[in-house]
């Protein structure tokens, strides 16, 4: 993966391991989910590692689905304290934490672009617009050639990649491009890993992908980035300032941890969340992560969420009205 850096292959040890954490939960704090927030929870780990050297933070991936299954799966000594997520929770989720008796802190820690990407000897194409790439990914989609997506492209052979179902990568684009939440053709090469995409697009000339931006800037060398252009015919490339400036649409979305609420009473996972928010921007901005990171007041705001152990989802109760900033939503 991008940045789960040498750190993390030890840490997996102990992913793999239940029974070690049903006897010492007390020094293990379980993180699991989206690969795409995995690199600002891993860094987080380490960092806090530092200072906390009797203190384990497992970082998983398994896709922000894969992640809230384990987050609130049916066994208590099995949950997870803490999901990664690269989009909000879903009704059907919370739904299920209702049922289990799981109560959960959300909070946003970053914003991140997706980038669609090809190869970097695809000499003939530099951008995208959304309607194009509904017409490539729409369930029961038949382009298989780069001519058939508009005049003047060659004739060559379009194969396609992208996010594993699981994937809240995968949620977003389908809902944002096709129109409808995991709304999408099937026959791509699909991963949950995105260093799996990478390497995909990478050595293939026909490639077209989709992944979170900052895994393309950390590959930057081996791949294309494209620019989308939402129908105003001026196509934008991502890039920190235009996802933090809300220039790049619709491609851009925030991300978030869950947190256990009773997982939260336990002093080292608290200590652990604390010190991702108190320490948001360094983390984020890192250049082994490299998000874009949120507002000041925004880290505010969910640290004093997280104190105050308020639960359930304000991005829930924001969704569906006109669209609101996360200091809106998350500043009551």
């Amino acid at each position: 993966m991008k940045r789960l850096w040498v750190w993390a292959s030890a840490i997996a040890v102990f992913a793999g391991a239940p029974s070690l954490f049903a006897q010492d939960r007390g020094k293990i704090i379980r993180v699991d989910g989206s690969s795409t927030v995995a690199p600002i929870t891993t860094a987080a780990a380490e960092m806090f590692q530092a200072e906390h050297p009797d203190i384990y933070v497992t970082v998983g991936i398994s896709g922000t689905g894969g992640g809230f299954k384990k987050f609130l799966t049916d066994k208590p000594e099995l949950r997870t304290d803490i999901s990664d997520a690269s989009r909000p929770i879903k009704a059907s989720e919370t739904e299920l934490a209702g049922k289990l008796g799981v109560e959960f802190i959300e909070i946003p820690v970053a914003i991140d672009g997706l980038a669609i990407i090809a190869n970097p000897k695809n000499k003939f194409c530099d951008d995208l617009t959304v309607a194009e790439l509904k017409k490539i990914w729409e369930p029961g989609s038949t382009i298989n050639n780069w001519n058939q997506v508009r005049a003047g492209f060659p004739d060559q052979p379009l194969r396609l990649y992208g996010p594993g179902t699981d994937s809240g990568t995968f949620d977003y684009f389908t809902e944002v491009i096709v129109g409808k939440e995991k709304a999408s053709r099937s026959d791509y090469t699909a991963s949950e890993s995105d260093n799996v995409l990478v390497m995909g697009v990478a050595g293939d000339e026909g490639a077209l992908g989709y992944f979170g931006f900052s895994y393309y800037e950390a590959n930057k060398a081996k791949l294309k980035l494209l620019g989308v252009d939402k129908g105003d015919g001026k196509p934008v490339k991502p890039s920190v300032d235009v996802v933090r400036g809300g220039g790049y649409e619709p491609l851009s979305r925030p991300l978030f941890i869950y947190v256990n609420r009773s997982a939260a009473d336990r002093p080292e996972v608290q200590a652990f969340v604390q010190y991702l928010l108190e320490n948001g921007q360094k983390i984020v901005e890192h250049p082994r992560v490299n998000y874009v990171a949120l507002e000041p007041e925004v880290y505010g705001l969910a640290r004093k969420r997280f104190e105050s152990r308020t639960t359930g989802s304000a991005m829930a109760a924001a969704k569906g009205g006109e669209k609101r900033s996360l200091k809106s939503i998350f500043g009551g």
